[in-house]
């Protein structure tokens, strides 16, 4: 099959739109073919691209962000039409929510045939546009490689997002004539301009309590020098969001206040109550609503490569605009000299270190069964080492990871806190693998959202996949139980039955491992993490101090 930008005759427009996969740059394809895309499928054979068939479009969707996350380049997720598009839409409003690439491509019914009552018929494009940065249908042969060029600019640039591709079955089966268009570079931004830089530099040497407020677009490589580089002249604080994991590194870690999000209790979110100056890096308010954060007494800096989603809480003083990493150096280069901390703040800071001292000393010797989630949290740092990528569900133990799990290593964590979809780790698991596949992942879940996509069991054992995935087993949706609890003091919708996890593994080919005592945490950890394939852990937890996330919690109460 040629990519060759010159005219070409194409036997069929599936083989075009392959064509133009492949000058993309596209390894892996994740989807479920069917009647009305089939002869994409078809064509992909005799092409580069590999075809990883899963169990559930969603899973697609999920599996393609996690390419597009670690890589910059957009996954893509091919599924047919009708019901195969709508299982997409959860998948792609959360890479759309957490700024990762995603390019979806889904069948659709013949031209001719829309006006009809005909099976699988559904309007994609409008039901795809409020949860994509772009969706639109091929209309023409004429116009397939235009609108998946398109769709990869849209995805890739910016704070990237989902791009939806609608190709009727006339489109995909019939002849087609046109070039294959050239991959787009990376776009080259300019830094912000040098005055409003200047002016920024002048508040922070003004400024009495400063804070950064790191976001996801912080967190990509190609700003993490320059990041690290502007942390390491100015000696200002930080903290960030869940989906910036990983942007602070060892070096500037006495300075971390951990992670925000959720519930507003944190070191972190004491720092930005303190803080004159906030200085906002790579940051959406979709990461963590500025409501929550923000009480209107500080001045607003905002750095990134968008302007800003102005709302009521969020309106900044000063937006340095264009790209991160050229702007945070010239920013370094104008600071003259490092902050001083104020009492207060380095209170914070310290209690916040002396938090993590205690929890890394005693976090081991909580003896209880069911077993406390800061014990499950101190014996997964024991193997989430640098060289470990790890994936987070949504659930009450993610809040216990966001806030006590460290990483050093940008994009080594995949957390959400956009959409908080279930469901979504294990599939990011299998995508983080394919980017890096003699890197071990370890990825999370409770025993409610595992159940939604752990029909990918299967796909991660089809393809080898070196991931331990681990289950923290309540028996019940229990985020939403503690918050239900606080609410209405009753529960409601939250409890469902028992399910044994090790044998359910197994029945997939994965090797499954059950904790049936305190005792039998880290041995059983270290024992999975020695499978060289798809294994699963089940962990029975005790959520019984989960109140205590909903308040200023100190380890103190509980170790």
């Amino acid at each position: 099959m040629s990519s060759e930008n010159r005219t070409h005759q194409w036997a069929h427009g599936a083989d075009m739109i392959v064509g133009q996969l492949e000058a993309q740059g596209v390894k892996q394809i994740f989807g479920i073919p069917g009647a009305k895309i089939d002869k994409v499928f078809d064509s992909l054979l005799d092409s580069t691209i590999r075809i990883i068939p899963v169990r559930h479009e969603a899973n697609a969707a999920f599996m393609a962000a996690a390419v597009g996350r670690i890589t910059g380049k957009a996954g893509v997720a091919l599924v047919t039409s009708g019901p195969g598009c709508s299982n997409l839409i959860t998948g792609m409003a959360t890479a759309n929510t957490e700024g990762d690439p995603l390019v979806a491509i889904g069948g659709a019914v013949k031209r001719a045939d829309k006006a009809k009552l005909v099976h699988q018929s559904m309007d994609t494009v409008a039901m795809f546009n409020p949860v994509t940065k772009y969706a639109v249908e091929i209309s023409s042969p004429d116009a397939i490689s235009e609108v998946v060029s398109n769709a990869f600019r849209a995805a890739e640039q910016g704070r990237p997002g989902s791009a939806f591709i609608s190709v009727p079955q006339d489109i995909a089966d019939q002849p087609a004539t046109g070039d294959i268009l050239p991959a787009s570079g990376v776009l080259q931004l300019g830094a912000a301009p040098d005055a409003a830089i200047d002016e920024v530099a002048k508040r922070i040497a003004a400024a009495q309590n400063p804070v950064f407020l790191l976001g996801l677009m912080a967190s990509r490589q190609e700003n993490i020098s320059a990041l690290h580089q502007l942390l390491e002249k100015s000696h200002i604080p930080i903290t960030s969001t869940y989906q910036a994991a990983g942007a602070v590194n060892q070096q500037h870690f006495t300075r971390f206040a951990g992670r925000v999000g959720l519930f507003n209790n944190q070191a972190g979110d004491r720092l930005l109550r303190l803080a004159d100056l906030i200085i906002c890096i790579g940051y959406s308010p979709v990461e963590y609503e500025p409501a929550m954060w923000n009480t209107g007494e500080a001045k607003l800096v905002h750095i990134d490569v968008l302007p800003a989603y102005e709302e009521r809480h969020y309106v900044p003083d000063i937006e340095l605009v264009g790209d991160i990493s050229a702007t945070l150096s010239k920013l370094a280069a104008r600071i003259e000299k490092p902050l001083v901390l104020s009492p207060r703040a380095s209170e914070i800071l310290i209690e916040r270190r002396n938090q993590r001292e205690l929890l890394s000393r005693r976090g081991a010797q909580l003896s209880q069964f069911a077993i406390h989630p800061l014990r499950i949290v101190r014996a997964m740092q024991d193997i989430v080492n640098n060289d470990v990528t790890l994936t987070v569900d949504m659930g009450s133990f993610h809040i216990w990871i966001a806030r006590y799990l460290y990483s050093f290593r940008a994009r080594q964590m995949m957390i959400s806190n956009g959409q908080q979809t279930m469901g979504v780790s294990l599939p990011w698991a299998i995508g983080a693998w394919l980017v890096n596949p003699g890197r071990k992942v370890v990825s999370v879940s409770g025993d409610g959202g595992f159940l939604q996509s752990s029909m990918e069991l299967e796909t991660a054992v089809r393809l080898g996949a070196n991931i331990l995935h681990i289950i923290w087993v309540d028996n019940a949706y229990n985020m939403v139980a503690i918050q239900e609890e606080k609410k209405y003091q009753r529960l409601s919708g939250v409890n469902f039955g028992p399910v044994d996890f090790k044998a359910y593994a197994q029945a997939f080919g994965a090797a499954g491992f059950a904790v049936e005592s305190t005792a039998e945490l880290e041995p059983t950890l270290r024992a999975a993490m020695d499978i060289d394939g798809p294994a699963v852990v089940a962990i029975p937890v005790d959520y019984s101090d989960n109140p205590l996330l909903m308040s200023q919690l100190n380890l103190n109460q509980i170790l």
